[in-house]
């Protein structure tokens, strides 16, 4: 049977994690760094049925206040995924990890991935230390982008300001982070200035769904831009299910997102096997026909995993 394509797989390269380690990192959002190896991460592809992932180093990156030491760890860790996907051809993709807030180093870095690595796209966070998508300064990078066409996911990162205590960073600043970049790139309309970049958006977009009209008149309220333009810029992102494919937020995720714009995510190892097996009951279980969400809306965006087979 065809098999779910996983835009939202994470890998932790051991080099990576010794180097977070290191630098006295040792959870991310809130958990642990997990146990990870391509080994385990194809056990648990087999068992909860996906074919095929893009794999990408989630939060928090690999900038932490050193410009060389990021860029020497994003090489590092784009290089390890590419020969990855090379060892496992159909059942591993890349999402190369940028240097961002340095902008000019990113923009070299997105080069290097999808010209010479053949990367599937790249991740962002949300923030990088403060600088959210959207902002102007990050236009070279757009231009990059764009140029090529790339898939851009989304990823939330820690909020530039304090954590609440007992709330861990993924069970809610997550969301917010998330959705301040979509208001953000709308706001600045980089949608429409550059029109080639596919952005998905991690965990169904955080609130954007369920807010979407109450910011599009917020952004039309400094802007004096068109409201539908606005909404249809909301609603033109791509969204993935990590986290997301319940009985309360699908139904609300598919009525606002444009047709096909919906994609199967799982977001291991830091959400735990259980969890991707709890929301995989969820989506199979739904009223909706998950064939375009599991597999056919991803093929597009990720031509060499479209013949991934389980």
């Amino acid at each position: 049977m065809t098999g779910y394509i996983d835009v939202q797989q994470h890998m932790i390269p051991a080099d990576y994690a010794r180097w977070l380690r290191e630098h006295g990192i040792h959870a991310a959002g809130g958990r642990e760094l997990p146990e990870w190896s391509p080994a385990l991460a194809l056990e648990l592809m087999d068992r909860q049925g996906i074919a095929a992932a893009a794999l990408s180093v989630s939060m928090p990156g690999v900038h932490l206040g050193d410009g060389a030491d990021a860029a020497t760890m994003a090489r590092t860790v784009n290089e390890y995924g590419a020969k990855l996907a090379q060892a496992h051809p159909g059942r591993f993709g890349l999402l190369a990890t940028l240097t961002l807030p340095d902008v000019d180093a990113a923009v070299a870095e997105a080069a290097h991935a999808l010209d010479e690595l053949a990367a599937d796209g790249v991740i962002v966070l949300a923030n990088s230390r403060g600088l959210y998508l959207g902002d102007p300064a990050l236009d070279p990078l757009m231009t990059a982008l764009d140029d090529r066409a790339a898939v851009v996911l989304v990823h939330p990162a820690d909020l530039p300001g304090p954590a609440v205590p007992g709330i861990p960073p993924f069970a809610a600043d997550f969301l917010l982070d998330t959705t301040r970049a979509a208001f953000n790139l709308v706001r600045h309309d980089v949608p429409r200035r550059f029109p080639h970049i596919r952005f998905i958006l991690a965990h169904a977009g955080g609130f954007l769904p369920y807010a979407a009209h109450r910011l599009a008149l917020a952004v039309f309220a400094e802007t004096g831009r068109d409201l539908d333009h606005i909404l249809d810029d909301f609603a033109g992102f791509y969204f993935d299910t990590a986290l997301s494919a319940s009985p309360a937020a699908l139904p609300s995720l598919l009525a606002f997102a444009k047709p096909g714009h919906v994609l199967y995510a799982s977001d291991w190892p830091f959400v735990p096997e259980l969890a991707v097996s709890y929301f995989n009951g969820h989506l199979q279980n739904s009223a909706q026909d998950t064939t375009d969400i599991g597999h056919c809306n991803a093929r597009p965006l990720f031509p060499r995993l479209s013949e991934a087979r389980r």
